[in-house]
């Protein structure tokens, strides 16, 4: 697997497993390190499916002889700690057995590259891990490439939120910590929704593509968003509801995009 052969860590003092833990424990430390932590059979191998190098390769000592076989074709530096170890550093209630480091660099593109006439996804200051890698999973799932989290918003490459979106991120454009005016690159109609206000999605032509802007749990949108918004709309909730999680308005908003009949480009 290597040209030198597995690194062995059997200390919970060693410097590099402590950087490790942080980078498992603290949904900010990636920002701080460079480095994403992925945790998990199915995690590890999407992101592999979607062409992503890992940096390192961290195995459990029990897995790793059958590790051997099923990752022979990952990550050139690999290392094994001893089981209690790959607890210590492990962020879920039941511990996997792998793990991949990643160079957030080769995740992240630069603002430059964000596309003014692709279909994007306005995450503005969604809080909630899990609603944001929902949110990444449905826009994943129903062909929105592009996501740009306003700053506020839950950060897109922690645990949480990697765990939530099962593998999405790799198959996003995902931009974050961005300023409102960042959203003035965008060359598509901005939708917003409320709960009271506009007209009922499911009787609207929807423009496509198009830029679904998804906001707070409690506050919604922000003024400065909703300022941009070409269209409001409202989902219908028969049932008496007040409101809907975003998350699940998120995905009912972004399936309905999905089967519009496209837009002419300019």
């Amino acid at each position: 697997m290597t040209e030198t052969g597995p690194v062995h860590i059997r200390s919970r003092d060693n410097a590099w497993l402590k950087d490790l833990r942080r980078l498992t424990q603290d949904s900010n430390a990636y920002r701080k390190q460079g480095r994403v932590w992925l945790e998990g059979d199915h995690l590890c191998r999407a992101a592999l499916q979607r062409g992503v190098q890992p940096q390192v390769a961290v195995f459990a000592e029990s897995y790793f002889a059958t590790a051997l076989a099923q990752w022979a074709h990952g990550a050139s530096k690999v290392v094994v700690v001893e089981d209690r170890l790959f607890a210590d550093i492990s962020a879920l209630g039941s511990p996997a057995q792998v793990g991949f480091v990643l160079e957030l660099a080769s995740l992240s593109p630069e603002l430059a590259c964000i596309e003014r006439h692709g279909a994007s996804v306005i995450l503005d200051r969604v809080q909630d891990a899990g609603n944001v890698g929902s949110i990444l999973r449905s826009a994943s799932a129903f062909g929105f490439k592009q996501v740009l989290a306003l700053k506020g918003t839950a950060a897109l490459w922690s645990p949480k939120v990697l765990r939530a979106g099962m593998g999405a991120h790799f198959g996003l454009q995902l931009f974050e910590g961005l300023d409102v005016g960042e959203l003035d690159r965008l060359d598509v109609p901005l939708i917003t929704t409320s709960s009271h206000q506009g007209a009922f999605l499911h009787r609207h032509s929807l423009p496509m593509p198009c830029a679904w802007a998804l906001g707070h749990e409690g506050q919604g949108v922000s003024e400065a968003v909703a300022a941009r918004s070409a269209l409001k709309v409202r989902i219908a909730q028969p049932g008496g509801e007040e409101s809907l999680n975003v998350a699940a308005a998120a995905a009912i908003c972004l399936h309905a995009s999905s089967v519009a009949v496209p837009t002419p480009g300019p």
